[in-house]
């Protein structure tokens, strides 16, 4: 990197540290003024910094050489983006549902001969309802909380009730969460992909983040989550629906990779609406955790009957995708369902003889399985490559152990150092710890066990007899596995959507045998 370069992007590395700072008080902040005022510095900031880093990319280039257009885009945007925000104001029982209905949609962005695959309806809604939520506490004064302070739309019950139980402050999963966005943009600084780390900030961690603040301070009801778990479940079948009309007739909607690989295969994998099969596979498997759990818990026939009609729809979708990650996944989340729903000594038990009978069928008939275990080629297929990923990444990982390489830095090293072509290198091992491991070393690896530990501590801890909590719990776990197999658990909105889910419904948790009504998901 030249001197000249290297000055240039000092306002860009400045501006990644400040922006994970603002994301970090966005949730920390113990007062609401303090996270209206950093929920809307960050709103600002991201797309300043955005802009700022691709000004010279040829996507950029037909907004550069139309700047009234550019400008016409922006003015609409902002009027639309006011209006949903005064909407979700009077209406804050409506953001919850917006927003999980918004998080599988990517829209394909094309400018310059190049295609980008972005959230673009998820940050709508996130930005109104960060400006739903801001503009109401900045103002003030209003109706006072216990803190003198006036409380946003998102914290009153969307009924107009009673006010839930004041949420408590953060604990050690906040921290976490947020220290390891911080870390990573820190560790941006050194990494030979700064773009690739600004990017994943900008687009993921800031807004997603946002998302956390705005979602943990929801007053989650009883009838909020099964209008949330309504939509969802609703989506995933016409996803479905989707799916099996590619399946019927052997074309795809989206990715180009995706397309290529069912024409020289002997199968054809689906990806609905979504831009990767296994992307597709994950939400049905949230979705189908959740319908799940009501029919574990239903207390009337009719309810299990239903659940059963769209668990088998949902089943069919998953199968066509063909996707190993998520059909594990899938059985993790249901074996914790059945730890937190019945009993967690026999759940164990049954896992791990599970395991061992297929273990022993894989080394007794690898031939079934189509699997040489001598055959490094053998495996690689089996694998899908990712054994090669994770092998190289581990070598990564072994030259330089502490930090790292830098965040984002992944596929230019392994590219680098494993002598591949930029084709064969993916952006990510496939294994999030071999990827954290690789690019934000023993230090990043610690604070992303510890996060672990600490959510899946906050969403366990009490959850059994709790339907909401349970399903947000095994939601979670399955999550957690698909990430072991597949990729993105940051990057992806729905960990910080669980996590938010699960950490308000604990907080909402009342002592005693009254429970709050967002913890009954059952249908009476």
């Amino acid at each position: 990197m030249g001197p000249a370069l290297a000055l240039a992007q000092v306002p860009l590395t400045a501006g990644i540290l400040v922006a994970a700072a603002l994301a970090a008080a966005a949730v920390l902040a113990p007062a609401p003024r303090g996270r209206a005022a950093a929920t809307l510095a960050a709103l600002v900031l991201t797309p300043i910094l955005l802009v700022a880093h691709i000004w010279d990319n040829p996507q950029f280039r037909p907004f550069r050489e139309r700047p009234l257009v550019a400008l016409a885009i922006v003015v609409v945007g902002l009027v639309l983006l006011g209006a949903a925000a005064w909407v979700l104001n009077r209406r804050p029982g409506l953001f919850p549902v917006a927003a999980l209905v918004a998080i599988p949609f990517r829209v394909p962005i094309e400018s310059g001969g190049a295609v980008a695959y972005l959230l673009v309806p998820l940050y709508f809604v996130v930005g109104a309802g960060a400006l739903a939520f801001a503009v109401p506490a900045l103002r003030g004064p209003g109706r006072r909380g216990e803190d003198g302070e006036s409380p946003p739309a998102f914290e009153r019950p969307p009924d107009g009730g009673a006010p839930s139980p004041p949420a408590r402050p953060p604990g050690a999963l906040e921290w976490l969460l947020l220290g390891l966005v911080g870390l990573y943009a820190l560790q941006s600084l050194y990494s030979v992909d700064f773009g690739k780390a600004l990017e994943q900030v900008v687009f993921f961690y800031v807004p997603f983040a946002l998302l956390f603040a705005l979602l943990v301070r929801v007053s989650w009801t009883r009838d909020l989550l099964l209008w949330c778990l309504g939509a969802v479940a609703a989506l995933a079948l016409v996803f479905c629906l989707i799916g099996f009309v590619e399946f019927q007739r052997r074309t795809l909607l989206l990715n180009p990779q995706v397309i290529a690989s069912n024409q020289f295969q002997s199968y054809f994998r689906v990806n609905s609406l979504f831009f990767d099969p296994n992307i597709f596979g994950r939400f049905l498997v949230m979705v189908m955790v959740a319908v799940v759990t009501v029919m574990v818990w239903a207390g009337r026939g009719r309810d299990t009957i239903w659940a059963a009609v769209v668990l088998a729809v949902l089943w069919c979708g998953l199968v066509l995708t063909l996707s190993q990650s998520s059909l594990a996944a899938l059985l993790v989340g249901l074996a914790v369902l059945a730890a937190l729903r019945w009993s967690p000594g026999w759940t164990v038990a049954v896992t791990v003889a599970a395991i061992v009978v297929g273990v022993a069928v894989v080394v007794a008939f690898p031939g079934a399985v189509r699997l040489k275990l001598n055959s490094q080629q053998s495996v690689e297929s089996a694998t899908s490559g990712r054994g090669e990923l994770i092998a190289g990444g581990a070598r990564l990982f072994v030259a330089r152990p502490l930090a790292g390489w830098g965040s984002g830095a992944f596929e230019p090293q392994f590219r680098r150092r494993e002598k591949v072509s930029s084709e064969r290198a993916a952006t990510a091992s496939h294994t999030i710890p071999v990827t954290v491991a690789a690019e934000q070393g023993v230090i990043g690896l610690l604070v992303y066990v510890a996060l672990l530990v600490a959510a899946f501590g906050r969403l366990v801890r009490g959850a059994r007899g709790s339907p909401a909590r349970a399903a947000i719990a095994a939601a979670f776990a399955a999550l957690v596995v698909h990430t072991f197999l597949y990729a993105a658990f940051l990057e992806d909105p729905l960990s910080w959507a669980l996590l938010a889910i699960g950490t308000a419904l604990a907080w909402r948790e009342r002592p005693g045998p009254e429970r709050h009504p967002a913890e009954d998901l059952a249908v009476a």
